[in-house]
């Protein structure tokens, strides 16, 4: 989980982050983007301690994401920058290019630029720093990892404050994907402020039918 890191620090590069977002394909909420970057001593050592199971935040329990976002919060040893592109940036902008921009807000919140950053799937242009895109990269990459766990918890804590600024979507339940509990409520309700015009099955219910 380290070989990615290694290289880049063999290259002279110190400060490297690593780069995952939270949220690109649901109907509704901010696209989150998060960067951290490790001392190179803390993470060597604590590989096989504290940091271990870290992985991909898709494949740990909520239970297991709280944790590491807890632990990580909580160490002077990294630093953690989070960025995100609203719902009407993704709407104009389309999901790809709000999700990149998240991912350069992110990195620019760090304090300082690191010298390379990791980032998880393919390449993104337009970044504030060099980067290596690493396809996979949250299961690959412990700095990736961490930046996959930061961005998904703060995304899931985002929107159950939106559920509550919109109720009756169950958007706390299902985090704003597709599910057919959303699905019904969309029908039923209509599209909140928060719900993403541009994704197809919300447009279908805001643009009259010819």
């Amino acid at each position: 989980m380290l070989r990615f890191e290694r290289q880049a620090w063999s290259a002279g590069c110190a400060r490297v982050a690593g780069v995952d977002e939270a949220g690109r394909g649901p109907l509704a909420g901010p696209v989150v983007a998060a960067a951290v970057i490790f001392d190179p001593a803390f993470l060597v050592a604590q590989e096989r301690g504290e940091l271990a199971g870290l992985t991909d935040s898709k494949k740990l329990s909520p239970a297991k994401r709280d944790h590491f976002f807890a632990l990580l919060a909580n160490r002077a040893e990294l630093s953690i920058g989070v960025g995100r592109a609203e719902v009407e940036e993704i709407d104009r902008l389309n999901i790809l290019r709000a999700t990149h921009l998240a991912m350069a807000r992110a990195l620019r919140a760090l304090p300082g630029l690191p010298d390379h950053a990791l980032v998880d799937g393919l390449p993104v242009p337009g970044l504030p720093c060099p980067s290596t895109a690493v396809v996979g990269g949250d299961g690959l990459s412990l700095s990736i990892a961490a930046a996959s766990v930061v961005a998904k918890v703060t995304r899931d804590r985002l929107m159950q404050e939106l559920d509550g600024l919109h109720p009756g979507y169950g958007l706390a339940r299902h985090k704003g994907y597709g599910t057919p509990e959303h699905l019904e409520a969309l029908r039923r309700l209509g599209p909140s402020p928060c719900h993403r015009r541009s994704f197809a099955p919300v447009s279908q219910l805001v643009l009259p039918l010819s």
